[in-house]
């Protein structure tokens, strides 16, 4: 029994916020599950607007080869960042963080970076539901309404009250639905090349030239790589948290990178594909041209439902981030009460419709700045300082422990490393400028960015906090 009253009040404050390790016997999803789970986040209304956004810059050959290159390289560190640690320990990969922030450290990052992300996510999958909507009910009525009409708000609510409704029934809930949802949305994506390729040819498609490119080819190529890379990253903020429901490592591992890299190629190259023979990025436009008012209407039906579970996906994952960096703030506030509250902001969005879509590319580039660079903190914490041992109850103890306890709950290693990091990526691309350095053309910004947050997080932990143990006196006990 624990002698230490403060102590035990700590790790029973960590079970009622529901972020202590959750056991063999409580992890849910099977592989399959996990399987799609991730592609119902992938395939969603978002995706094929990554490939719209993608045809602004190249063609269809070198859209393909961007959004793969981007994919591939964005997933693997986003993947090896956030699931492994969180499925090996159960835990939830924000405290998983503790050692690389400190828990004030860890606050600050989710209630900044994390937060204003996930907002900015949740507001645009709800704005497509709600433009979706829109286009289902003018097609229905034989008529063009407004983009960015009173209805796109109305069904924009409409959809965050749904994903709301679906949130609070807690992860099992999203995860059957998910069962239903991803096989149908595999079916709808392929259903809806198929009626692409039918309705031009390849040769067509092949020699169309980009909407809105840059002057310089290699600048968009490389733009196109790094919008791609950013999206891959994206994920960051959800994926070890939703990884420490599956039931081994292998059901969380490879569903998390596969599940996620083939379902949005497939769906952002029906984007890409589309926006390239109708002229229009958004896919809300050219469904229902595409697919015809009643298959394309349907298509854009089940499509923005997937949104309603992809943005239930993605706030489950966040506010267990903010309730369990909150300390005791949030810790007796019932969670549909969190939930709802998260909405606030999403709702306020929807009414601004024409922003979110006006600022998308610049929205993804300037959020995976920052984001990349707490993936390189991540990976330098876990695989090299931490040689994948950490101690659970050392880092639900967190400032009361000894291991991951830092003066004023700051390891501020990990604080500088993320602002020099992203620092490094605005001076490589400014997204918001378009500035680059000629280095952009050859390396991009988010690996190097990456790069470079990791090897200053490791020197200026071994600066900072010189002959600190950094591993639990016991490294060969498994969790």
């Amino acid at each position: 029994m624990d002698q230490n009253p403060g102590v035990s009040a700590d790790l029973e404050r960590e079970k009622t916020i529901g972020t202590f390790p959750l056991l063999s016997a409580e992890r849910t999803w099977s592989g399959w599950d996990f399987t799609w789970v991730n592609t119902a986040l992938a395939i969603a209304t978002w995706a094929f607007l990554v490939g719209g956004s993608t045809a602004l810059l190249v063609g269809f050959a070198d859209g393909i080869a961007a959004m793969l290159i981007g994919n591939a390289i964005g997933l693997c560190f986003m993947v090896l960042a956030s699931v492994p640690a969180s499925q090996r320990y159960g835990s939830e990969q924000y405290t998983l963080l503790r050692g690389a922030f400190g828990i004030v450290g860890v606050g600050a990052i989710v209630f900044t970076i994390i937060l204003i992300t996930e907002m900015g996510w949740s507001s645009l999958l709800a704005v497509m539901a709600g433009r979706a909507t829109s286009q289902v009910v003018g097609a229905a009525a034989g008529t063009e309404l407004d983009q960015y009409g009173p209805l796109v708000t109305v069904g924009a609510l409409a959809a965050i009250a749904i994903a709301w409704f679906v949130l609070s029934r807690g992860p099992v809930t999203i995860g059957r639905l998910n069962k239903y949802v991803a096989p149908g949305l595999a079916v709808v994506t392929v259903l809806m090349m198929i009626v692409l390729v039918s309705a031009t040819s390849w040769d067509s498609l092949a020699s169309a030239g980009p909407l809105a490119p840059f002057d310089d080819d290699t600048l968009n190529f490389m733009v196109a790589v790094e919008f791609n890379v950013g999206v891959g990253v994206s994920w960051y903020p959800v994926m070890g948290s939703l990884a420490r429901m599956t039931k081994h490592r292998k059901a969380a591992l490879w569903p998390a990178y596969g599940g996620l890299l083939v379902a949005t190629l497939i769906a952002q190259a029906v984007g890409l594909a589309a926006a390239l023979t109708i002229g229009d990025s958004d896919p809300t436009v050219w469904m229902v041209p595409l697919g015809g008012p009643v298959l394309g209407a349907a298509i854009l039906v089940f499509i923005g439902f997937a949104n309603i579970t992809s943005m239930s996906s993605i706030v489950y994952s966040t506010v267990l981030a903010l309730r369990q960096s909150s300390g005791r703030l949030f810790a007796r506030i019932p969670w549909k009460y969190l939930t709802a509250a998260f909405f606030v902001l999403p709702a306020i969005m929807a009414f601004f419709p024409q922003f979110m879509y006006e600022q998308f590319m610049t929205f993804v580039l300037f959020s995976g700045a920052f984001l990349t660079s707490i993936c390189g903190v991540a990976l330098a914490d876990y695989f090299v300082l931490r040689r994948q041992s950490l101690d659970l109850r050392e880092l639900h103890l967190a400032g009361r422990g000894s291991l991951y306890a830092f003066s004023g709950g700051v390891n501020w290693a990990g604080i500088a490393a993320v602002v020099v990091g992203a620092a490094f990526y605005l001076w490589l691309y400014n997204p918001i400028t378009l500035e680059t350095l000629p280095a952009f053309s050859v390396i991009t910004a988010t690996l190097p960015a990456a790069v470079v947050a990791a090897a200053f997080y490791l020197i200026a932990f071994r600066l900072l906090y010189r002959g600190r143990p950094t591993l639990p006196s016991n490294t060969q006990e498994t969790p």
